[in-house]
């Protein structure tokens, strides 16, 4: 065990944040994402029994976010037609705005097609049990000061 670690942090997902650079990117799955599909070459991460909120929270506590980009957290984006309420959105921007520490909208969108192909150039993927529909998020890393 360790002191101020977040308990839902494995051994294993702790080590590859560890091992992630300066602008590597994370990509925080819900449910419904082809995450073993787009992360064919990426470290793919299970953690099904767990929402996309408590794993956002846990990961800011020891990830530091890029402040060389304007937004280095980014969400897929709804397709056009498709009626689909987000509201897990504002809980995003409450866990981004406690954590992220230069002022301003840290969050983006991705076209949702843009974002697999993003995706796929991750770091890694973290798989959650999330159900809520348009919940991924996908992190950019910065630099510890």
């Amino acid at each position: 065990m360790l002191k101020g670690i977040p308990k839902i942090l494995s051994p294993e997902l702790l080590k590859v944040l560890c091992e992630m650079g300066h602008s590597d990117r994370l990509v925080i799955a819900d449910g419904n994402f082809p995450a073993e599909t787009m992360g064919k070459d990426a470290i793919v991460i299970r953690m099904d029994g767990h929402g996309a909120c408590d794993v956002l929270e846990a990961i800011l506590k020891v990830f530091p976010l890029d402040t060389y980009v304007e937004k280095p957290v980014n969400l897929m984006e709804v397709m056009p037609g498709d009626n689909v309420e987000t509201p897990i959105w504002d809980e995003y921007t409450r866990i981004v705005a406690a954590e992220y520490t230069r002022g301003g909208a840290a969050i983006g969108h991705i076209e949702r097609f843009a974002f697999y192909e993003e995706a796929k150039k991750a770091y890694a993927i973290i798989a959650t049990g999330e159900g809520a529909l348009y919940a991924n998020v996908m992190l950019q890393k910065g630099v510890v000061v």
